[in-house]
Protein backbone atom coordinates (compact mmCIF):
# COMPACT_ATOMS: atom_id res chain seq x y z
CA UNK A 1 0.00 0.00 0.00
CA UNK A 2 1.23 3.48 -0.93
CA UNK A 3 0.21 6.61 0.96
CA UNK A 4 -0.33 10.19 -0.14
CA UNK A 5 -0.65 13.29 2.02
CA UNK A 6 -3.28 15.44 0.31
CA UNK A 7 -6.49 14.59 -1.48
CA UNK A 8 -6.64 16.96 -4.47
CA UNK A 9 -6.65 16.15 -8.16
CA UNK A 10 -2.91 15.44 -8.22
CA UNK A 11 -3.45 12.87 -5.51
CA UNK A 12 -6.37 11.42 -7.46
CA UNK A 13 -4.20 10.87 -10.55
CA UNK A 14 -1.40 9.42 -8.41
CA UNK A 15 -3.91 6.97 -6.90
CA UNK A 16 -5.07 5.89 -10.37
CA UNK A 17 -1.45 5.33 -11.48
CA UNK A 18 -0.64 3.34 -8.31
CA UNK A 19 -3.75 1.20 -8.70
CA UNK A 20 -2.82 0.43 -12.31
CA UNK A 21 0.32 -1.26 -10.96
CA UNK A 22 -1.67 -3.20 -8.39
CA UNK A 23 -0.97 -1.08 -5.32
CA UNK A 24 -3.56 -0.31 -2.69
CA UNK A 25 -3.61 3.34 -1.65
CA UNK A 26 -4.38 5.41 1.42
CA UNK A 27 -5.04 9.18 1.40
CA UNK A 28 -4.86 11.55 4.36
CA UNK A 29 -6.96 14.68 3.85
CA UNK A 30 -9.38 16.71 6.01
CA UNK A 31 -12.04 16.79 3.26
CA UNK A 32 -14.37 13.74 3.30
CA UNK A 33 -15.16 14.33 -0.39
CA UNK A 34 -11.63 15.04 -1.63
CA UNK A 35 -11.00 13.93 -5.25
CA UNK A 36 -8.25 11.48 -4.24
CA UNK A 37 -10.08 10.23 -1.16
CA UNK A 38 -13.11 9.30 -3.25
CA UNK A 39 -11.10 6.88 -5.43
CA UNK A 40 -8.59 5.54 -2.89
CA UNK A 41 -8.86 2.22 -1.06
CA UNK A 42 -8.66 4.06 2.25
CA UNK A 43 -9.23 7.65 3.39
CA UNK A 44 -7.99 9.01 6.70
CA UNK A 45 -10.05 12.14 7.24
CA UNK A 46 -7.94 14.36 9.48
CA UNK A 47 -5.75 17.43 9.65
CA UNK A 48 -2.29 17.03 8.14
CA UNK A 49 -0.67 17.55 11.55
CA UNK A 50 -2.93 15.18 13.48
CA UNK A 51 -0.45 12.86 15.24
CA UNK A 52 -2.87 9.92 15.42
CA UNK A 53 -3.69 10.26 11.72
CA UNK A 54 -0.01 10.41 10.78
CA UNK A 55 0.67 7.26 12.78
CA UNK A 56 -2.24 5.51 11.08
CA UNK A 57 -0.97 6.57 7.66
CA UNK A 58 2.48 5.21 8.48
CA UNK A 59 0.97 1.97 9.81
CA UNK A 60 -0.99 1.39 6.60
CA UNK A 61 1.45 2.58 3.92
CA UNK A 62 4.90 1.18 3.16
CA UNK A 63 5.96 4.48 1.54
CA UNK A 64 4.41 7.95 1.48
CA UNK A 65 4.40 10.95 -0.87
CA UNK A 66 2.60 14.29 -1.09
CA UNK A 67 0.50 15.90 -3.80
CA UNK A 68 0.78 19.61 -2.98
CA UNK A 69 3.64 21.84 -1.94
CA UNK A 70 1.99 23.50 1.05
CA UNK A 71 1.61 20.30 3.05
CA UNK A 72 3.32 20.90 6.42
CA UNK A 73 6.97 19.94 6.04
CA UNK A 74 7.07 18.95 9.70
CA UNK A 75 4.35 16.35 9.03
CA UNK A 76 6.57 14.82 6.33
CA UNK A 77 9.50 14.84 8.73
CA UNK A 78 7.41 13.05 11.36
CA UNK A 79 6.31 10.43 8.84
CA UNK A 80 9.92 9.95 7.69
CA UNK A 81 10.80 8.70 11.18
CA UNK A 82 8.51 5.73 10.49
CA UNK A 83 8.43 5.16 6.72
CA UNK A 84 10.25 6.14 3.52
CA UNK A 85 8.91 9.53 2.42
CA UNK A 86 9.56 11.24 -0.91
CA UNK A 87 10.05 14.04 -1.56
CA UNK A 88 11.97 14.66 1.65
CA UNK A 89 10.69 17.23 4.14
CA UNK A 90 13.77 19.43 3.60
CA UNK A 91 13.17 19.69 -0.17
CA UNK A 92 9.53 20.58 0.43
CA UNK A 93 10.54 23.18 3.04
CA UNK A 94 12.85 24.86 0.52
CA UNK A 95 10.10 24.96 -2.11
CA UNK A 96 7.73 26.49 0.46
CA UNK A 97 10.03 29.44 1.13
CA UNK A 98 10.85 31.70 -1.83
CA UNK A 99 13.88 33.11 -0.03
CA UNK A 100 15.43 29.66 0.45
CA UNK A 101 14.30 28.62 -3.02
CA UNK A 102 15.98 31.61 -4.70
CA UNK A 103 19.18 30.93 -2.77
CA UNK A 104 19.13 27.32 -3.97
CA UNK A 105 18.65 28.44 -7.58
CA UNK A 106 21.49 30.94 -7.25
CA UNK A 107 23.84 28.19 -6.02
CA UNK A 108 22.89 25.96 -8.95
CA UNK A 109 23.36 28.82 -11.43
CA UNK A 110 27.10 28.71 -10.81
CA UNK A 111 27.11 25.41 -12.73
CA UNK A 112 24.11 25.59 -15.05
CA UNK A 113 24.30 29.28 -15.97
CA UNK A 114 20.51 29.54 -15.47
CA UNK A 115 19.88 32.05 -12.68
CA UNK A 116 16.75 33.44 -11.03
CA UNK A 117 15.60 36.99 -11.77
CA UNK A 118 17.53 39.65 -9.82
CA UNK A 119 15.85 39.79 -6.42
CA UNK A 120 16.00 40.98 -2.84
CA UNK A 121 14.64 39.35 0.30
CA UNK A 122 12.52 41.67 2.43
CA UNK A 123 11.93 40.61 6.02
CA UNK A 124 12.40 43.89 7.93
CA UNK A 125 12.02 47.64 7.50
CA UNK A 126 15.79 47.78 7.05
CA UNK A 127 15.58 45.29 4.18
CA UNK A 128 12.84 47.42 2.60
CA UNK A 129 14.99 50.56 2.80
CA UNK A 130 17.99 48.72 1.31
CA UNK A 131 16.23 47.48 -1.86
CA UNK A 132 18.32 48.51 -4.89
CA UNK A 133 16.68 50.94 -7.29
CA UNK A 134 17.49 48.53 -10.16
CA UNK A 135 14.86 46.06 -8.90
CA UNK A 136 12.04 48.51 -9.66
CA UNK A 137 9.65 48.09 -11.30
CA UNK A 138 9.27 44.63 -9.83
CA UNK A 139 6.95 41.96 -8.46
CA UNK A 140 6.60 41.58 -4.71
CA UNK A 141 5.80 38.00 -3.64
CA UNK A 142 5.18 36.59 -0.19
CA UNK A 143 7.92 34.14 0.73
CA UNK A 144 5.41 31.54 1.87
CA UNK A 145 1.97 30.23 0.87
CA UNK A 146 1.76 32.00 -2.47
CA UNK A 147 0.48 30.05 -5.49
CA UNK A 148 -1.60 30.58 -8.66
CA UNK A 149 -0.86 34.31 -8.56
CA UNK A 150 -1.87 34.76 -4.92
CA UNK A 151 0.32 36.79 -2.57
CA UNK A 152 1.79 38.91 -5.38
CA UNK A 153 1.73 42.58 -6.34
CA UNK A 154 3.36 44.60 -9.12
CA UNK A 155 5.15 47.68 -7.82
CA UNK A 156 6.68 50.50 -9.83
CA UNK A 157 8.14 52.74 -7.12
CA UNK A 158 9.48 52.62 -3.58
CA UNK A 159 6.20 54.08 -2.33
CA UNK A 160 4.19 51.32 -4.04
CA UNK A 161 6.63 48.71 -2.73
CA UNK A 162 6.31 49.91 0.87
CA UNK A 163 2.52 50.08 0.62
CA UNK A 164 2.25 46.59 -0.90
CA UNK A 165 4.58 45.08 1.72
CA UNK A 166 2.50 46.55 4.53
CA UNK A 167 -0.77 45.38 2.88
CA UNK A 168 0.72 41.88 2.96
CA UNK A 169 1.18 42.27 6.69
CA UNK A 170 4.91 42.94 6.66
CA UNK A 171 5.60 39.21 6.24
CA UNK A 172 8.78 37.89 4.63
CA UNK A 173 8.72 38.64 0.90
CA UNK A 174 10.85 38.53 -2.21
CA UNK A 175 11.02 41.44 -4.65
CA UNK A 176 11.88 40.31 -8.18
CA UNK A 177 12.91 42.64 -10.96
CA UNK A 178 10.28 42.85 -13.70
CA UNK A 179 11.81 41.32 -16.82
CA UNK A 180 10.80 41.49 -20.52
CA UNK A 181 9.19 38.04 -20.89
CA UNK A 182 8.69 36.33 -24.23
CA UNK A 183 7.14 33.14 -22.88
CA UNK A 184 7.05 30.69 -19.98
CA UNK A 185 7.95 27.01 -19.86
CA UNK A 186 8.39 24.20 -17.35
CA UNK A 187 10.36 20.98 -17.00
CA UNK A 188 9.33 17.89 -15.05
CA UNK A 189 11.95 15.40 -13.95
CA UNK A 190 11.81 12.25 -11.85
CA UNK A 191 14.79 11.29 -9.70
CA UNK A 192 15.07 7.87 -8.14
CA UNK A 193 16.54 6.71 -4.86
CA UNK A 194 19.70 5.70 -6.74
CA UNK A 195 20.17 9.19 -8.23
CA UNK A 196 18.98 8.26 -11.72
CA UNK A 197 17.07 11.11 -13.39
CA UNK A 198 14.68 11.08 -16.35
CA UNK A 199 13.10 14.15 -17.92
CA UNK A 200 9.80 14.78 -19.63
CA UNK A 201 9.64 17.09 -22.68
CA UNK A 202 9.73 20.83 -21.97
CA UNK A 203 6.25 22.31 -21.69
CA UNK A 204 5.39 25.73 -23.14
CA UNK A 205 2.89 27.41 -20.82
CA UNK A 206 0.45 30.30 -20.99
CA UNK A 207 -0.80 31.79 -17.72
CA UNK A 208 -3.82 34.04 -17.25
CA UNK A 209 -4.36 35.81 -13.96
CA UNK A 210 -1.44 33.89 -12.48
CA UNK A 211 -3.09 30.51 -13.20
CA UNK A 212 -1.97 28.09 -15.91
CA UNK A 213 -4.37 28.24 -18.85
CA UNK A 214 -2.70 26.38 -21.74
CA UNK A 215 0.21 23.97 -22.09
CA UNK A 216 1.62 23.03 -25.50
CA UNK A 217 4.10 20.21 -26.05
CA UNK A 218 5.20 19.45 -29.59
CA UNK A 219 8.30 19.77 -31.76
CA UNK A 220 7.50 23.36 -32.76
CA UNK A 221 6.87 24.77 -29.27
CA UNK A 222 10.46 25.71 -28.29
CA UNK A 223 13.95 25.92 -29.87
CA UNK A 224 15.99 22.71 -29.30
CA UNK A 225 18.90 24.56 -27.65
CA UNK A 226 16.52 26.13 -25.12
CA UNK A 227 14.99 22.73 -24.40
CA UNK A 228 18.42 21.26 -23.65
CA UNK A 229 19.36 24.16 -21.31
CA UNK A 230 16.10 23.93 -19.40
CA UNK A 231 16.30 20.17 -18.96
CA UNK A 232 19.95 20.29 -17.87
CA UNK A 233 19.27 23.08 -15.36
CA UNK A 234 16.34 21.13 -13.90
CA UNK A 235 18.40 17.98 -13.49
CA UNK A 236 21.05 20.05 -11.70
CA UNK A 237 18.46 21.56 -9.35
CA UNK A 238 17.16 18.07 -8.48
CA UNK A 239 20.64 16.63 -7.99
CA UNK A 240 21.73 19.48 -5.72
CA UNK A 241 18.74 18.69 -3.47
CA UNK A 242 19.42 14.94 -3.67
CA UNK A 243 15.77 14.91 -4.54
CA UNK A 244 13.68 11.73 -4.76
CA UNK A 245 10.36 11.96 -6.56
CA UNK A 246 8.80 14.09 -9.29
CA UNK A 247 9.91 17.72 -9.46
CA UNK A 248 8.64 20.53 -11.70
CA UNK A 249 10.70 23.68 -12.29
CA UNK A 250 9.14 26.68 -14.03
CA UNK A 251 11.15 29.09 -16.20
CA UNK A 252 10.82 32.44 -17.92
CA UNK A 253 12.22 32.95 -21.42
CA UNK A 254 13.16 36.59 -21.99
CA UNK A 255 12.82 38.48 -25.25
CA UNK A 256 16.56 38.05 -25.91
CA UNK A 257 16.32 34.26 -25.41
CA UNK A 258 17.77 34.21 -21.89
CA UNK A 259 16.42 31.43 -19.67
CA UNK A 260 15.51 32.47 -16.11
CA UNK A 261 14.46 30.02 -13.38
CA UNK A 262 11.28 31.07 -11.58
CA UNK A 263 10.07 28.51 -9.04
CA UNK A 264 9.80 24.79 -8.33
CA UNK A 265 7.02 22.46 -7.21
CA UNK A 266 8.03 19.30 -5.30
CA UNK A 267 5.30 17.18 -6.89
CA UNK A 268 3.62 16.51 -10.24
CA UNK A 269 2.43 19.70 -11.90
CA UNK A 270 -0.58 21.05 -13.77
CA UNK A 271 1.60 21.56 -16.87
CA UNK A 272 2.40 17.83 -16.93
CA UNK A 273 -1.16 16.53 -17.08
CA UNK A 274 -0.87 16.01 -20.84
CA UNK A 275 1.54 13.13 -20.14
CA UNK A 276 -1.38 10.88 -19.16
CA UNK A 277 -2.59 10.92 -22.78
CA UNK A 278 0.47 11.87 -24.85
CA UNK A 279 3.34 9.86 -23.29
CA UNK A 280 4.02 6.20 -22.64
CA UNK A 281 4.77 7.05 -18.99
CA UNK A 282 2.89 9.86 -17.26
CA UNK A 283 4.27 12.09 -14.51
CA UNK A 284 2.11 10.08 -12.09
CA UNK A 285 3.57 6.78 -13.28
CA UNK A 286 6.99 8.28 -12.54
CA UNK A 287 5.82 9.40 -9.10
CA UNK A 288 4.74 5.84 -8.29
CA UNK A 289 8.02 4.42 -9.56
CA UNK A 290 10.19 6.78 -7.54
CA UNK A 291 8.16 6.14 -4.40
CA UNK A 292 8.15 2.36 -4.78
CA UNK A 293 11.78 2.07 -5.89
CA UNK A 294 10.83 0.74 -9.32
CA UNK A 295 13.03 1.24 -12.41
CA UNK A 296 12.98 4.63 -14.12
CA UNK A 297 13.00 4.59 -17.92
CA UNK A 298 13.03 7.63 -20.17
CA UNK A 299 9.42 8.56 -21.05
CA UNK A 300 8.55 8.90 -24.73
CA UNK A 301 6.01 11.35 -26.10
CA UNK A 302 4.03 9.66 -28.86
CA UNK A 303 1.65 12.51 -29.79
CA UNK A 304 1.69 16.27 -30.07
CA UNK A 305 -0.36 17.68 -27.20
CA UNK A 306 -2.21 20.78 -26.07
CA UNK A 307 -3.82 20.94 -22.62
CA UNK A 308 -6.53 23.41 -21.61
CA UNK A 309 -7.07 24.06 -17.89
CA UNK A 310 -10.76 24.05 -16.92
CA UNK A 311 -11.53 26.46 -14.09
CA UNK A 312 -14.80 26.80 -12.23
CA UNK A 313 -15.50 30.06 -14.07
CA UNK A 314 -16.61 28.00 -17.08
CA UNK A 315 -19.60 26.65 -15.16
CA UNK A 316 -21.14 30.15 -14.94
CA UNK A 317 -22.49 32.51 -17.61
CA UNK A 318 -21.74 36.24 -17.90
CA UNK A 319 -24.48 36.99 -15.36
CA UNK A 320 -22.98 34.57 -12.84
CA UNK A 321 -25.68 31.93 -13.32
CA UNK A 322 -24.84 28.21 -13.65
CA UNK A 323 -24.67 26.98 -17.22
CA UNK A 324 -24.33 23.66 -19.03
CA UNK A 325 -21.16 23.02 -20.96
CA UNK A 326 -21.08 21.57 -24.51
CA UNK A 327 -19.22 18.36 -23.66
CA UNK A 328 -20.90 16.43 -26.51
CA UNK A 329 -19.51 18.81 -29.12
CA UNK A 330 -16.10 18.96 -27.42
CA UNK A 331 -15.77 15.19 -27.20
CA UNK A 332 -16.70 14.87 -30.86
CA UNK A 333 -13.42 16.59 -31.76
CA UNK A 334 -10.55 14.24 -32.75
CA UNK A 335 -8.03 13.55 -30.01
CA UNK A 336 -10.08 14.99 -27.13
CA UNK A 337 -9.36 13.60 -23.65
CA UNK A 338 -11.54 15.10 -20.90
CA UNK A 339 -10.49 14.77 -17.26
CA UNK A 340 -12.90 16.06 -14.62
CA UNK A 341 -11.71 15.82 -11.03
CA UNK A 342 -14.91 14.90 -9.22
CA UNK A 343 -15.14 18.15 -7.26
CA UNK A 344 -18.62 18.69 -5.91
CA UNK A 345 -18.77 22.47 -6.32
CA UNK A 346 -17.60 24.78 -9.10
CA UNK A 347 -16.04 28.05 -7.90
CA UNK A 348 -14.33 30.88 -9.74
CA UNK A 349 -10.61 30.12 -10.07
CA UNK A 350 -11.00 26.53 -8.85
CA UNK A 351 -9.39 23.84 -11.00
CA UNK A 352 -12.25 21.54 -11.99
CA UNK A 353 -10.52 19.53 -14.70
CA UNK A 354 -8.43 19.67 -17.84
CA UNK A 355 -8.90 18.87 -21.49
CA UNK A 356 -5.97 17.42 -23.44
CA UNK A 357 -5.83 17.11 -27.21
CA UNK A 358 -3.46 14.73 -28.97
CA UNK A 359 -2.65 14.47 -32.67
CA UNK A 360 0.11 13.50 -35.08
CA UNK A 361 1.14 17.10 -35.78
CA UNK A 362 1.35 20.48 -34.07
CA UNK A 363 -1.00 22.06 -36.60
CA UNK A 364 -3.71 19.45 -36.12
CA UNK A 365 -3.57 19.44 -32.33
CA UNK A 366 -3.67 23.24 -32.13
CA UNK A 367 -6.63 23.44 -34.51
CA UNK A 368 -8.69 21.00 -32.45
CA UNK A 369 -7.75 22.64 -29.15
CA UNK A 370 -8.62 26.09 -30.51
CA UNK A 371 -12.00 24.79 -31.67
CA UNK A 372 -12.64 23.38 -28.18
CA UNK A 373 -11.68 26.70 -26.61
CA UNK A 374 -14.17 28.43 -28.88
CA UNK A 375 -16.93 25.98 -27.93
CA UNK A 376 -16.25 26.40 -24.22
CA UNK A 377 -15.91 30.18 -24.35
CA UNK A 378 -12.22 30.17 -23.48
CA UNK A 379 -9.91 32.89 -24.75
CA UNK A 380 -7.92 31.96 -27.85
CA UNK A 381 -4.18 31.35 -27.67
Amino acid sequence: MLGVLGGGQLGRMFVHAAQALGYDTVVLDPDPASPAGLVSHHLIQADYRDPDALRELAARALAITTEFENVPADALAELARLRPVSPAAEAVAIAQDRIREKAHFARCAARSGVAPAPYAAIETEADLAAVPDALLPGILKTARLGYDGKGQARVASREELAAAWRRMGGVACVLEQLLPLALECSVIVARGQDGQVVSLPVQRNLHRGGILAVTEVHEQNLPPALVQRAQAATVDIANELRYVGVLCVEYFVLEDGTLVVNEMAPRPHNSGHYTVDACDLSQFDLQVRTLAGLPLVQPRQHSAAVMLNLLGDLWFDAAGQPRSLPWTEVLALPGAHLHLYGKTEARHGRKMGHLTFTAASAGEVRANALRAAELLGLESF
